[in-house]
């Protein structure tokens, strides 16, 4: 059990490493929390600074997620501390949990008074090393989205939506035989239900017509 714990509380601290705010103070010396929408998110670095940092954020905050599940799972050694009564190997049901410590550091991360980015980034990480596939079919989803509306939030609403229903999608209608299919759809659906409440806020703002697009324009140069 405490080797367990201490992944878990590893893979949450990487998770709560707040990319946004360091690379604002790195590149332009200001607090991304004080600017755009006040979320400190690649999103927001987009709109503030430009795609090109917002990306970088984007990319920093996915890779904490493929960080918990590639290199933190890997200290567990020996059996579980409890019965393992899923498909999964331990080590793979190890993965899944690291990956939620590091989506929930992401979200409600310590180093910034447990107010984080919205976890999207981090879960695209976690996913993408669990279920591949139907991670690939979403960030398609994702782009298309953001590529008409050019909202990043509804962009990526649909595309934590895409994940599960890619998963039914392929294991009912296509017949595709998923490893631990039963266990994995609950997990997939409770991190794409996070991501979702992280964006409670921007669904009210896009119903009222007032949510902020995004722009691959320049950088803000008054900042």
């Amino acid at each position: 059990m405490y080797l367990l714990a201490t992944i878990v509380i590893l893979s949450y601290l990487i998770g709560s490493i707040p990319t946004s705010i360091i690379v604002t103070k790195a590149v332009k010396g200001i607090d991304i929390r004080e600017h755009g929408s006040g979320n400190a998110g690649g999103t927001n670095v987009m709109r503030v600074l430009g795609w090109k940092h917002g990306l970088l954020v984007i990319l920093l905050d996915a890779f904490k997620g493929v960080l918990a599940v590639l290199v933190v799972a890997r200290l567990h050694y020996g059996s579980m501390p409890f019965e393992n009564v899923t498909p999964f190997d331990d080590f793979t049901l190890v993965q899944i949990i690291a990956g939620i410590s590091a989506v929930i550091g992401h979200i409600w991360t310590i180093f910034a008074g447990f107010k984080g980015g919205k976890g999207i980034a981090t879960a695209l990480g976690v996913l993408l090393m669990v279920v591949t596939v139907d991670m690939l079919i979403a960030i398609g989803v994702f782009v298309l989205v953001v590529t008409i509306s050019r909202y990043v939030s509804l962009g990526s609403i649909l595309g934590a939506i895409a994940v599960p229903v890619a998963l039914v999608v392929r294991e009912n209608l296509f017949n595709v035989n998923i490893p631990g299919y039963n266990t994995l759809l609950p997990f997939v659906i409770f991190l794409s239900l996070l991501v979702i409440f992280t964006h409670r806020k921007n669904v009210v703002r896009i119903l009222n017509g007032n949510e902020s697009k995004v722009s691959f324009k320049k950088k803000n140069k008054s900042l």
